[in-house]
């Protein structure tokens, strides 16, 4: 087997084990024996568990970043398309957390070595934000004097909403009609669009 597909093949099995088990509960052996593969081979890629769950963040950060890439790259008006980004980008994020059942706890208790793991993200997520501000400027749908501090302040705000949005704590009773009209007046009121 190729080296990407085993490397792969070893991230998704401890994926799935650190979901179902949890990661102080699943063992270097207990990857082995589920991916049918050595111990040795297990070590071979990973040093330890813990390099081994950051590669699983990894990976997951990496399909976050491919859905947000499809929404940046469809053909709709930018503000339509921006709104979407912040969506798509908490509704995932969301669903990871909750799909990995377990692996929720230790995410939030390790969230500073997480924190390592998503600065590649966090710069091609800006990257993405720049992207769609620059195309709604040149629309004119956006007056924005710096596209990539706006870019860079988008990032962070969604970011910092992003524990209490997977926790339930933000407007938990909003129904959507709602949310989406505070959403809309904060981020179009930054860019100076009228709703």
């Amino acid at each position: 087997m190729p080296v990407a597909k085993t490397k792969d093949k070893l991230v998704d099995v401890a994926r799935q084990l650190f979901a179902k088990m949890g990661v102080e509960n699943t063992t270097m052996n207990d990857i082995a024996l589920a991916s049918k593969k050595g111990r040795r081979t297990v070590y071979t890629y990973f040093k330890s568990k813990e390099d081994i769950y950051m590669a699983v963040v990894e990976s997951e950060l990496d399909i976050l970043l491919e859905t947000m890439r499809r929404v940046a790259e469809k053909n709709c008006p930018p503000d339509e398309k921006i709104l979407e980004l912040i969506y798509t980008r908490l509704d995932v994020v969301k669903e990871v957390v909750y799909r990995n059942g377990t692996l929720r706890a230790y995410f939030f208790r390790d969230i500073w070595r997480v924190e390592k793991v998503r600065k590649r993200f966090d710069m091609k997520e800006v990257l993405l934000f720049k992207d769609v501000l620059r195309e709604g400027v040149e629309k004119g749908v956006f007056r924005i004097d710096d596209i990539d501090m706006t870019a860079e302040l988008l990032h962070y705000c969604v970011k910092g909403i992003e524990v209490p949005y997977i926790r339930g704590q933000i407007g938990p009773n909003l129904d959507d009609t709602t949310r989406e009209r505070y959403v809309k007046r904060l981020v179009f009121g930054a860019l100076h669009k009228k709703e």
